[in-house]
């Protein structure tokens, strides 16, 4: 399976995703052309190779009409900017794209704006984003993802000043310098048409953000509302590492946030933060085939003396109504020489408190063992072969270098019935159009 993992140990700011993607790419150059082309009002992609503790890797810088929003973060060393892409941050400054601005800001309520340039900007609604986002010249599903990203952003800063997500308004170049963010990492992805995308847990950083209405926190107030049910971490790093955006985009894209799974990788891309501490302040993207792998399960079971076969019948029903991946008896002799069958299911770890609850429920035992079991299992599709009779729905098997086609029996039986021949002759049949 087509793997992407996000490993997130010391950064998760949107512009660092997008560079780390950017970085797994052969031609870098060929793929800020493209996100260019986009059109995205005012914006310019810029990227150049840069290093952090000996480790080089891609590094974005985005300007708004030759502007790049910057956000103080007075607890990064003393003179050190951080880079803030929003989420109740205030107090900014603007440079013109110069080669040491330290990162940029979503806005998001953003007020007391301070330009060097000379002229105040508008600001924008969610509407007005997503407005600009739907004249793109991408693919529509590139769109929906970059609006269900932003509509997270939106949502926490909506929460978190408490109006309504209409009455939300982004300060324009720290608007679409996130739009930026999350156009680019939503466009790179779907040009890497990944089968899977996993994240590890979120390093969050320590500290406080200086704003002009106070201290606040980290993670920011955003980035803690869109993070909630994600692990993440703090750790002694004092700064900001994740940010409202990078929080956005890895809750969007990342179906589970675990330590990396076996790969075979093919590609390892860096994408590098403003910040410098003592460890690298990057993203890593690993790009590769996942391995097959052991799957833990709960195997649960049960002696029973005093049911009817119909009332065992009945249990193992609604034991896999339950949620278990298997059920079946065995035969046993118990004490006193009385003949019993043992009943046992296997179920997911996540499942087996209601399991348990079925099998008390169901069956007349008072005591269930279990068993905590590694299984081994083949990646499943289900295919269709089409007969005159209907489709025949084959399961396909493969995995640990062995691959098994098979049919379904229910849809081989019914055609056998029907034309009034053997099981195997409507077997071979389809077996032959596959």
């Amino acid at each position: 399976m087509k793997t992407l993992y996000f490993d997130c140990q010391m950064g998760a700011a949107g512009d660092m995703l997008t560079a780390a993607l950017l970085d797994l790419f052969e031609q870098p150059d060929k793929v800020i052309e493209a996100l260019n082309r986009l059109g995205i009002p005012g914006v310019e992609f810029t990227h150049r190779r840069a290093s952090k503790c000996g480790v080089e890797g891609e590094h974005v810088s985005v300007t708004v009409n030759g502007v790049e929003e910057v956000c103080e973060d007075v607890l990064v060393h003393e003179q050190e900017h951080a880079h803030d892409e929003g989420g109740f941050c205030h107090g900014h400054h603007h440079h013109h794209g110069s080669e040491d601005a330290h990162g940029h800001d979503e806005g998001g309520f953003c007020h007391g704006h301070h330009h060097d340039h000379g002229h105040e900007h508008h600001h924008s609604s969610l509407a007005d984003v997503r407005s600009v986002i739907e004249a793109l010249p991408i693919d529509q599903g590139v769109k929906d993802d970059a609006i269900a990203v932003y509509g997270r952003i939106a949502e926490a800063e909506s929460h978190g000043h408490g109006v309504p997500v209409t009455e939300v308004h982004f300060h324009e170049v720290g608007a679409m310098d996130a739009v930026a963010d999350v156009i680019a990492v939503c466009y790179l992805i779907h040009e890497l048409k990944p089968d899977q995308i996993l994240c590890s847990p979120i390093h969050v950083g320590c500290g406080h953000v200086h704003c002009a209405h106070g201290i606040l926190p980290v993670p920011a107030p955003a980035t803690a509302y869109i993070l909630r049910g994600i692990p993440m971490y703090g750790g002694e790093v004092r700064g900001e590492l994740c940010t409202p955006t990078g929080a956005a985009l890895l809750r969007h894209f990342a179906e589970k946030f675990c330590s990396m799974p076996g790969m075979s990788v093919a590609r390892v891309g860096y994408g590098m933060g403003r910040k410098a501490f003592e460890r690298a302040n990057c993203v890593r993207a690993f790009m590769g085939t996942a391995l097959e792998s052991a799957d833990v399960v709960s195997e649960l079971s049960c002696n029973l003396d005093d049911m009817t076969p119909e009332a065992i019948g009945f249990a193992q029903e609604r034991l896999l109504d339950a949620g278990a991946l298997d059920v079946f008896t065995s035969s046993i002799m118990m004490k006193k020489s009385r003949p019993g069958v043992m009943l046992t299911a296997l179920c997911r770890m996540q499942d087996r408190d209601v399991v348990v609850k079925a099998l008390f429920e169901h069956t007349t035992t008072i005591g269930i063992r279990e068993k905590i079991c590694q299984r081994y299992v083949m990646a499943r599709e289900m295919m269709t072969v089409s007969m005159p009779e209907g489709d025949v729905r084959i399961k396909k098997s493969s995995g640990f270098g062995v691959e098994r086609v098979k049919p379904e029996y229910d849809d081989i039986a019914r055609i056998a019935r029907t034309r009034g021949v053997s099981f195997k002759d409507v077997e071979d049949e389809v077996m032959r159009k596959l």
